[in-house]
């Protein structure tokens, strides 16, 4: 049965990548239909309910500067907020929320519920239909629906042919719970891409009840609470904001507990009964977020290993055991719980489990997250290799964006690693080889200085006005609020502090003693000053909001370090404007190494800078290219 109504845009799946990007494409003006095979888990944290920690709050953060959701609906839903990191410089500080999950899911479905352009409708995603000119059409689902459009989003998750893994036991699910989707594996297959199998997991949820919290370290949460959105602080700065999160909302504390000598012991003695370990599991799992079976195998000199136990709502007695991914069998699950402090009477409300599913290797997209075979076709989330909501989310509103600029003819939003970890992240993900779900860390950004969470709407604000995703009034506030930090900031360059006694005086518990003429930048420069400090012994100066006087600080005393990383991001610049022909035959320049004609030839780089981070490609190689591009140019 053909739908009698035409879409410009169809997005599969509803998790946190579709969402994302079926908002975004609505919120452009395309006409969107999101498909999902069920409503009720619309943006369900299949996982820990959290949001943010290192990295990934530059992600979120980001995603709101572009017009996003995710910081806004974190801030809505935040059982608490934490600040990581804070002893350290502000490129690495983050922001984590441990959110509300399901108070979290309603919140972000009446948002797509209530979003203009937007329809949603429950089936699923079997076929996607592909013309003779290798553009897509639409889908097919499996009631035998057929929807067609100008451009199709997949936000598949972990549901391509999903199947979980309890002890030796294994059944077909995308979640627990859920069917998993098989006939979509098969039609991407079908039109020519190349899939591979990953695994992930999740961790037993606990009873409430059965948890002794006495004997645990209480993990508060930061009093007054900070945000994810950039909105709040345009709200400060004049702008009307409808839903301000409540700062006065108890916050809900975690604890954290430990594995011991008799878990670990446990756990060694059942490996025999480990799907991981009796090879019935095939996928790769995420380095960086290993099973708790995996940890104890692999660093056996480690004593202990910490146990964040963690509310899951507000009206619910789940409790998330962070740190103790496993796919166990039920009954280890629960002995090994209970050999930990707190936990000798715990009860299991739903075990940990293992997920394999196949994934679309990333290297066949392009910067866009379009498909480099299939027009049209976009992809986004952890059908691309990747692990954690914020990673998918920020793929999904690229995705998104991108799928609404290819229907309207317009410009599409490309994103550097220069400008954004968003930028990063789909950098990493077409360039290097994908065999591990792949997670968003603070290293893996050459620019993390420039990169930070509290100066992303400074960054990319101005590309989500471009693509029509942020408010005359958002960008009227945004706007205001830049002008106040470079004002603030050349005041503080030209304004002079002679070393008068008085002045001395004034500065003298800030622990600055001035023998000459000083400007007010190069007081901020001293590590042990801060700007409200300052303007607090100086007595003068206009107050600003906090959101100012941080960039004003933070620009100020890291001046030198942002600095040279600009010029670094120069000299980068040029090797990324350096474009490679798309119909290049790397198979007959002379000079490239095997793997390098082999490695090229499967991603298809479009610039230089590219190539040069494709693992395989050396500089002798990137050498030859840049010879053969010089001797293309002259003739």
């Amino acid at each position: 049965m053909r739908y009698p109504k035409e879409y410009d845009v169809i997005v599969v799946g509803a998790g946190h990548a579709g969402c994302e990007a079926a908002l975004a494409a609505a919120r452009i003006g395309c006409s969107t239909l999101l498909l999902t095979m069920n409503c009720d888990t619309i943006a369900l944290m299949s996982c820990n309910p959290a949001v943010g920690g290192p990295a990934k709050s530059q992600l979120v953060s980001e995603i709101d500067a572009l017009g996003g959701e995710m910081g806004v609906c974190t801030d809505r839903t935040y059982l608490q907020m934490k600040m990581l990191n804070t002893a350290k410089g502000p490129a690495v500080q983050s922001l984590r929320a441990q959110s509300d999950k399901k108070l979290y899911n309603i919140t972000m479905k009446k948002t797509v519920e209530e979003q203009e352009n937007l329809d949603i409708k429950q089936d699923l995603v079997e076929e996607i239909l592909v013309n003779s000119k290798n553009q897509t059409e639409g889908v097919r689902t499996r009631l035998d629906v057929v929807y067609h459009s100008r451009a199709v989003v997949v936000c598949a998750g972990t549901f391509l042919n999903g199947v979980i893994h309890i002890g030796l036991k294994t059944m077909e699910a995308g979640r627990a719970g859920e069917f998993p989707a098989k006939g979509l594996s098969e039609s991407l297959i079908k039109i020519g891409l190349k899939l591979g199998r990953l695994k992930t997991g999740t961790t037993p949820r606990l009873d409430r009840r059965t948890v002794d919290f006495s004997k645990m370290s209480i993990q508060p949460g930061d009093e007054p609470p900070k945000f994810f959105s950039f909105i709040w602080e345009y709200a400060g700065l004049g702008m009307e904001v409808p839903g301000n999160p409540q700062a006065a909302l108890p916050q809900v504390p975690c604890h954290l507990t430990y594995t011991n000598k008799k878990t670990h012991e446990l756990i060694l003695s059942n490996l025999d009964r480990s799907p991981l370990y009796q090879g019935k599991i095939k996928g790769l799992g995420p380095r960086y977020c290993p099973s708790i079976e995996d940890k104890v195998v692999r660093f056996r000199d480690k004593e202990r290993h910490q146990v964040f136990i963690e509310p899951e709502g507000r009206t619910t007695l789940e409790m998330y055991t962070q740190g103790m991914n496993t796919s166990l069998p039920e009954d280890v699950q629960r002995e090994m719980l209970r050999t930990m402090a707190g936990l000798e009477k715990v009860e299991i409300i739903r075990p940990g489990y293992a997920i394999e599913y196949d994934f679309v290797y990333p290297s066949q997209l392009e910067r866009t997250l379009e498909t480099k075979e299939i027009s049209g076709l976009f992809l986004a989330g952890q059908i691309n290799g990747t692990s954690g909501y914020e990673e998918a989310a920020a793929q999904g509103i690229v995705a998104g964006i991108n799928a609404a600029m290819k229907t309207k003819k317009r410009d599409p939003l490309i994103l550097r690693r220069d400008d954004s970890y968003i930028g990063t992240l789909i950098d990493d993900l077409i360039t290097k080889e994908i065999e591990e779900p792949y997670r968003m860390m603070t290293s893996r950004s050459e620019y993390r200085l420039l990169l930070r969470q509290d100066n992303a709407d400074i960054r990319l604000t101005q590309k989500g006005r471009t693509a029509g995703l942020i408010s005359d009034a958002r960008y009227l506030i945004f706007k205001k609020k830049k002008e106040m930090i470079e004002e603030k900031i050349g005041d503080y360059r030209s304004r002079k502090i002679n070393p008068s006694n008085e002045n001395n005086r004034k500065l003298e518990k800030l622990g600055v003693a001035l023998t000459s003429v000083y400007t007010l930048a190069d007081i901020m420069k001293f590590p042990q000053v801060s700007y409200i400090e300052l303007e607090s012994a100086l007595g003068e100066g206009v107050r600003v909001p906090d959101s100012v006087s941080r960039q004003v600080e933070i620009h100020l005393k890291y001046e030198g370090y942002i600095k040279r990383q600009t010029e670094q991001i120069e000299k980068f610049k040029g090797m990324e404007d350096m474009q490679i022909p798309a119909g290049i035959d790397y198979q007959v320049l002379n000079g490239l190494s095997k793997e390098a004609r082999h490695k090229l030839d499967k991603v298809k780089p479009s610039s230089i800078g590219q190539a040069s981070r494709i693992a395989g490609v050396n500089p002798a190689d990137v050498s030859v290219l840049l010879i053969h591009l010089k001797a293309g140019a002259k003739k």
